[in-house]
């Protein structure tokens, strides 16, 4: 009889311990397709591909394009890490169109505040595209309400300070990129 009891207790247990690990290979699955449909990459890459479009014939094939990191509009030397990694999403994708970005973050001679990125202001962009031949720099900024991140992204042409393309878009201010909005 005790061994009846056991072997149903043990029938019982091997379901509940294989449902359990089921469960959690859903929940990663879950958790994937959350993070890997994010509307954050897929609205930084359209900016991106806006940009291109209005790029074309526009630019010289031989020279690079800076990105500068995106600043928060209100505080315009300071960024957060929203600021740095839509910029880089931003320079991967025109990178994957083709245009030649150059990587500041591998250049000394740029000014770097600690923990901020590649910051520029308007009088410094001449100097920095001029030191990297560069035809065109990429700035932004960014300006946060309680519920969304407004972003606007500029391709300027360093000598003449004239805007060649531009994109705004809205990001809804849901917990990734309010994470991402925080102070380091």
């Amino acid at each position: 009889m005790p061994i009846t009891k056991l072997a149903s207790a043990l029938l019982l247990t091997v379901p509940l311990l294989l449902a359990g690990c089921a469960t959690n290979k859903d929940k990663e699955q879950r958790d994937y397709t959350t993070v890997s449909s994010n509307q954050f990459i897929e609205a930084n890459y359209k900016a991106a591909d806006s940009l291109m479009r209005q790029l074309t014939g526009k630019l010289a094939g031989d020279k690079p394009l800076i990105m500068a990191t995106l600043v928060n509009i209100d505080e315009l030397e300071q960024t957060t890490t929203l600021g740095r990694l839509v910029s880089e999403q931003l320079s991967t994708r025109l990178a994957q169109g083709g245009l030649s970005m150059v990587e500041m973050k591998l250049r000394s001679n740029v000014y770097f505040k600690r923990n901020q990125g590649e910051l520029m202001l308007t009088r410094e962009i001449g100097e920095v595209a001029t030191a990297h031949n560069a035809q065109a720099i990429v700035v932004g900024s960014y300006a946060e309400t309680s519920d969304m991140v407004f972003i606007n992204v500029k391709v300027i042409q360093p000598n003449t300070n004239f805007v060649l393309a531009g994109q705004d878009y809205v990001l809804a201010k849901e917990a990734v990129v309010r994470s991402m909005l925080q102070r380091n």
